[in-house]
């Protein structure tokens, strides 16, 4: 009997890896993981649907798939404003005809992946990420970092203390994006040494 339980029970993105394992969510994915979840999609994705590939973002709660959508056609000389205008609705044409066929492949690759599955689109120099997924975070602050938060709700920057917290991560990512870049280049280097490593014996 098929199961979707057995079916991916043995998939090799479900492999148990070594290291530090983060508490109440799926375990992360080095890049060897990533790079099956990204052909998983390949062959899932009906062809036609995007030029090249997808952009896959992977974290321990979502998998956001983001495609590149072929340009319209306008006519030569077309301004700015048209263009804009031109790509918004063929990312909302997109949008609306794949809907259910892409909430068909998320139902089978979210229990897969063990992550909310969410969507997005780009064409041209428009992007639009569908709806995401808002993962609360729960944190303790000193008064000193609580006083930072209560001042930009104090001047309008931010209506709550998470979503003053949120714009605060949003600011770094932002100002800070090449250290975070290179972060995130030192761990896919240590996954990938680790995944050369010995394995242990195999059990039934």
């Amino acid at each position: 009997m098929n199961s979707q339980s057995e079916t991916h029970a043995g998939a090799p993105w479900s492999r148990p890896r070594g290291g530090r394992r983060r508490a109440g969510g799926a375990p992360p994915f080095g890049p060897e993981q990533e790079r099956l979840i990204a052909a998983w999609f390949a062959g899932r994705i009906p062809d036609g649907w995007f030029e090249g590939p997808v952009t896959i973002e992977v974290d321990q709660d979502e998998l956001q798939v983001v495609g590149l959508l072929a340009s319209p056609q306008l006519p030569e000389g077309a301004g700015q404003d048209e263009v804009r205008v031109a790509e918004q609705a063929r990312i909302s044409g997109y949008r609306e005809d794949s809907r259910a066929a892409r909430m068909r492949i998320a139902e089978e690759a979210q229990p897969a992946f063990q992550r909310t599955v969410s969507w997005g689109a780009q064409c041209g120099e428009s992007r639009v990420l569908f709806t995401t997924a808002g993962v609360p975070v729960m944190t303790r602050l000193r008064l000193s970092d609580r006083r930072v938060l209560d001042t930009l709700i104090d001047a309008g920057v931010a209506r709550s203390r998470s979503e003053a917290l949120a714009w605060c991560v949003r600011l770094v990512a932002q100002h800070e994006s090449d250290w975070i870049d290179e972060l995130r280049q030192a761990m896919s280097a240590v996954e990938e040494v680790r995944g050369r490593g010995p394995r242990g014996a195999a059990t039934d």
